[in-house]
C-alpha cells in the first residue's frame, strides 16, 4: 500500500494544471449566481360541484350499461354429454395370499429390555433421593 500510495503523490506533483482568469471568472460567476428557489406548496385545483355530479351520473350510467350487456346475453349453450368417450373396462381380480407376519418376538424382547431399564432407572432415582434426604 505504501508503494501505490508514494507512487500516487509523485504522480500528483507531477500534474500542472493552470486555469486561465476568464475560466476563473466565469467558474465564480456561477458560484455567485446560485439561489435556492423558494419552497412553494403546490396548489390544489378545486373542482365545481357539477364536475362531481356528472362523475358520478357518468359513472352510474356506464356500469347500468354494463350490467345490462352482460344480463341480456343469452348464455352459450352446453353440449350433451349423449356417449361416453372411453369404453368402461372392467378391474381385473386379483388373487390376494396374504399371511400375517410372525414379529412378535423381536418386539417383545424389545419391551422386556425397555422395563429393565426403567426398573434400573427408578431403583438408581430411589437411592439418590435416599442419599440427599
Amino acid at each position: 500500500m505504501d508503494k501505490l500510495a508514494k507512487r500516487l503523490r509523485d504522480d500528483a506533483e507531477q500534474i500542472d494544471v493552470f486555469i486561465s482568469p476568464e475560466m476563473d471568472e466565469r467558474l465564480r460567476a456561477s458560484l455567485t449566481g446560485i439561489r435556492p428557489e423558494p419552497e412553494t406548496a403546490p396548489a390544489k385545483a378545486l373542482r365545481p360541484f357539477s364536475w362531481w355530479w356528472g362523475s358520478s351520473l357518468t359513472g352510474v350510467a356506464a356500469a347500468m350499461v354494463v350490467l345490462a350487456v352482460v344480463n341480456l346475453q343469452a348464455p352459450a349453450p352446453v353440449p350433451a354429454i349423449t356417449e361416453p368417450a372411453y369404453e368402461p373396462f372392467a378391474m381385473p381380480s386379483i388373487p390376494w395370499r396374504a399371511e400375517t407376519a410372525l414379529l412378535t418376538s423381536p418386539l417383545e424382547q424389545e419391551f422386556e429390555d425397555l422395563q429393565s431399564d426403567i426398573r434400573k432407572a427408578e431403583e438408581a432415582l430411589r437411592q439418590e433421593l435416599d442419599a440427599i434426604f
